[in-house]
C-alpha cells in the first residue's frame, strides 16, 4: 500500500466574488471592516482588472492541482503517493481547514509550503507559524519550506521571462542595453530591517542572480503595494522610481516583480493599471514580465524543494 504524504500549499488568497470583498479585507484588517469608501475602492480595484477577482484564485487553484501532477510524475519513490491540499491566509479554505482536513483524510505526515520564494518573519513565518499551531492539534507531523529563492529552475524560469521582454523592446526598436529592469516585490515594514530579516537580502540574491542569467546590465530593486499605515515601509515604491527614472530620461523600462509568482491585484492593477497609467503621462515605455503562474518550471522548482524535504523527513 502506498504512503500517501500531505502538501499543505499555503498563499494569501483572495475574494472569490465581489460580495465576498468587504470580509475578505475584514479579516485582512483582524476584524476591522473597510470603511464605504475603502470597500468602494477596493471594489473598483477588482472591476478594473480584466476577470474581475476571478484571477488571483483560479490561479491559485491550477497551482495547486499543478503542483500534485508534477510531485507525482517526478517523484521516483513508487511507495508514496502527494496529495497537495490548499491553506490560505485570509479566505476559506483557511490555513487551518488545510491541515484539518489532511488529518481528518489520515494525512500522517505532511510538508508545508507557500507559493512565496523569499522569507520574512512577517510573510512566511506567519503561515508556518498557523499550520505548525493547527497541526500539533490535530496530531499531524509536518515539515516546512521557508524558501527557495535561488532554486535554479526559478532563476531559469524568471530568466526567461526577462529575455522574452527584453527581445519586445528590441522588436520595437529599443536598444536592449538601454532599458531599465525594475525588479520588485511586496513592501514590508521598515522594521524588518533592525531585525535580522532575510528577506530584504534574498531578495537581491534572486534579482542579482536573474540578471545575470539573463544578460542584463542596467537594472534595479524598488518595492510596491506598501500598505497605508502610520509607519514607514521599504521604499522607494515603483511610481516614485519612475518618476525619477524619467527624470534621467530613462525611456524604456521591464518591470520585473519578482516576488510574486501568480497574477494578481498588486501585479494586475498595481502594475498593469497603475504603474502603467504613470509611465503614459511620462512618456515612457513600460512593460512587465509574464507571471509565473502554473509555468513547468515553476511547478518543477516546487516539487523539487517538497521532495527533497521529503526525503530528509524519513
Amino acid at each position: 500500500m502506498k504512503e500517501t504524504v500531505g502538501v499543505l500549499v499555503m498563499s494569501y488568497g483572495t475574494p472569490e466574488s465581489l460580495e465576498q470583498v468587504e470580509a475578505y479585507y475584514t479579516h485582512i484588517r483582524r476584524g476591522n471592516a473597510p470603511s464605504p469608501e475603502q470597500l468602494k475602492e477596493l471594489k473598483d480595484r477588482y472591476e478594473a482588472i480584466v476577470g474581475g477577482v476571478f484571477p488571483l484564485r483560479e490561479n491559485t487553484d491550477r497551482q495547486v492541482h499543478s503542483l500534485q501532477e508534477t510531485l507525482n510524475r517526478e517523484n521516483r519513490n513508487p511507495d508514496v503517493e502527494f496529495v497537495c491540499y490548499q491553506g490560505l491566509k485570509h479566505a476559506r479554505p483557511f490555513i487551518e481547514d488545510g491541515v484539518g482536513q489532511m488529518a481528518a483524510d489520515g494525512i500522517k505526515k505532511a510538508i508545508g509550503i507557500v507559493l512565496a520564494p523569499h522569507y520574512s518573519s512577517m510573510s512566511v513565518a506567519g503561515y508556518i507559524k498557523r499550520a505548525q499551531e493547527k497541526a500539533a492539534e490535530a496530531g499531524l507531523e509536518m515539515a516546512f519550506i521557508e524558501s527557495y529563492h535561488l532554486h535554479p529552475k526559478l532563476i531559469k524560469a524568471l530568466s526567461q521571462r526577462v529575455a522574452a521582454k527584453l527581445d519586445l523592446f528590441e522588436e520595437a526598436g529599443a536598444d536592449r542595453d538601454s532599458v531599465q529592469v525594475l525588479f520588485s516585490a511586496h513592501s514590508l515594514p521598515e522594521r524588518i530591517l533592525s531585525i535580522g530579516d532575510p528577506y530584504v537580502d534574498q531578495l537581491m540574491e534572486t534579482s542579482k542572480a536573474v540578471a545575470e542569467s539573463a544578460g542584463v546590465s542596467r537594472w534595479q530593486f524598488t518595492w510596491q503595494s506598501a500598505g497605508r499605515t502610520a509607519e514607514p515601509w521599504l521604499g522607494p515604491d515603483i511610481l516614485d522610481t519612475l518618476h525619477k527614472l524619467s527624470e534621467e530620461q530613462v525611456e524604456d523600462v521591464l518591470a520585473a516583480p519578482i516576488g510574486f509568482v501568480s497574477d494578481h491585484l498588486e501585479v494586475l492593477y498595481d502594475l498593469d493599471i497603475e504603474a502603467q497609467t504613470v509611465a503614459k503621462e511620462l512618456d515612457m515605455r513600460l512593460m512587465r514580465i509574464e507571471s509565473l503562474n502554473s509555468d513547468p518550471l515553476y511547478m518543477e522548482t516546487l516539487s523539487d524543494v517538497i521532495i527533497d524535504k521529503w526525503k530528509q523527513f524519513d
